[in-house]
């Protein structure tokens, strides 16, 4: 062994306490940190050692070099995309992840894909699901969402008497694939799947919505020939919509579609008494998209997919090895998604619902709702801002009031940026900013803080 391997290796609980405390200091100065460091320039790559130092000195370098550069993501006031953070269970779980080191893909190895599926379960109930959906976990939502429109690929396939995981997507010949306000991995997975991101086809949304109009998408669905894939969105990324699922799980009596939900952070309201009705419906889905380490707050990577079509799934997903065992009527983790590798993602997720349970879930997805209202209402009643939309659940979208081009945008964005970040978009043809709550940490105070950065920045570039 080499000799300093064989070093941290005598000294490996020593090493692993230093790591303790750097991660303990990093976690305990967050709230001082700036949320996004001022970093004019990129670093400048360092050769690779020829001789390594050890765990230690590696350590010491990450520290001096990396560290100061990283975000404070982890942090309250991190309202970029929809970040969650990673809780104290989750966090002992993702360590205990790493230490254990599982591929939990193979029934022969078979106690980390028991594990996933209790986990699984759970989730599946957390969510108002019925047993007849069964779900994997993959790296994040737009594995999740590739992974969905995979088994749609394949059910249009059978129901054209053909199979796409065999004879390829060419087979099907023109496909449409109808959604109100697609995510963008939904076009990005259509391109992987060979089916095309022309295959998209976008139908009228309600007025002033994000929400699909259902007899838009009745008309479409009756100008389509053949079967169709159907994306409902329950949580758009920009104003948290939701599509009307019960009322297209209904067309269904009139046509002949596979119905997909991107629920990616939406599916989360069912937590919530008052926001649950958001989403009702959700186990009509034929396929399901639900992110975790968006507002179950597990360290990245992390979500999960149901399906109602396991049998479809795993036709498309098979992998055929003498080492990987049959694919049986319970098909192992390896039949089921594109990854043949698959760490034990479900143990941080076991750990956070283990520990902290519905409550304490609901607790967070309610406090993070009331935190974007606060924000909503603090920015409405500066002259400074105006809300692009309503704040329905988690997302305060707004723009400045006069004048709101990108560039004085970015100067805003970049001028909070060691107190809050948002990130940028464009809704109904206005440039804008998105603040997601979704981390467990925000607290009042942190919204206040936010409020009172975005209110002086835009003093200062009036």
């Amino acid at each position: 062994m080499d000799r300093t391997l064989a070093a941290d290796l005598a000294r490996l609980p020593d090493l692993l306490d230093a790591t303790r405390r750097a991660a303990a200091e990093a976690l305990a100065t967050l709230d001082e940190r700036a949320v996004v460091p001022d970093m004019p320039k990129p670093a400048d790559p360092e050769p690779l050692p020829e001789r390594g130092r050890g765990a230690e000195a590696a350590l010491a370098a990450f520290r001096a070099r990396w560290e100061p550069r990283l975000s404070a993501s982890a942090g309250p006031r991190y309202f970029g995309f929809v970040t969650g953070g990673a809780t104290p269970a989750a966090l002992a779980g993702d360590w205990l992840t790493a230490a254990h080191d599982q591929n939990s893909n193979s029934s022969m190895d078979r106690a980390g894909q028991d594990l996933e599926r209790e986990t699984v379960g759970w989730l599946r109930e957390l969510f108002g699901l019925s047993d007849a959906h069964t779900g994997t976990f993959v790296s994040g939502a737009t594995m999740s969402n590739t992974t969905g429109l995979a088994i749609a690929r394949e059910w249009l396939g059978e129901r054209l008497g053909v199979s796409p995981a065999d004879d390829g997507a060419g087979a099907l010949g023109p496909v449409r694939v109808l959604s109100g306000a697609p995510h963008s991995s939904i076009a990005k997975a259509l391109s992987v799947l060979g089916l095309g991101r022309n295959s998209l086809v976008r139908v009228p949304t309600l007025p002033g919505r994000e929400a699909v109009d259902p007899a838009a998408l009745d008309r479409a669905l009756a100008d389509t020939h053949g079967p169709a894939v159907v994306v409902a969105n329950a949580g758009t990324v920009d104003t948290v919509d939701f599509d009307d699922v019960p009322a297209i799980a209904a067309l269904r009596a009139r046509h002949d579609f596979w119905l997909h939900t991107d629920a990616a952070f939406g599916a989360f309201a069912a937590l919530s008494p008052d926001h649950a009705h958001l989403a009702v419906g959700l186990d009509a889905s034929d396929s399901l998209c639900v992110d975790l380490h968006k507002w179950l707050n597990v360290p990245y990577d992390s979500a999960v997919q149901f399906t109602r079509r396991r049998d479809l799934q795993a036709r498309v997903f098979q992998n055929a090895a003498a080492y990987l065992g049959p694919l049986g009527e319970h098909p192992d983790l390896v039949h089921l998604t594109p990854e043949n590798s698959h760490r034990l993602r479900a143990l941080a997720a076991w750990f956070t619902l283990r520990a902290y349970g519905r409550q304490g879930h609901r607790e967070i997805v309610e406090r993070n709702i009331t935190g974007a209202r606060s924000l909503g209402a603090a920015l409405a009643e500066d002259p400074a801002f105006t809300l692009l939309a309503p704040v329905r659940l988690n997302v305060v979208c707004f723009t400045l009031t006069d004048n709101p081009d990108p560039a004085r945008l970015t100067a805003l964005r970049e001028a909070v940026a060691a107190e809050v970040f948002v990130t940028p978009t464009v809704h109904e043809g206005t440039a804008g900013l998105r603040a997601a709550f979704s981390n467990w940490r925000t607290t009042h105070a942190d919204v206040q803080r936010a409020a009172r950065a975005l209110r002086t920045a835009a003093r200062e570039i009036a």
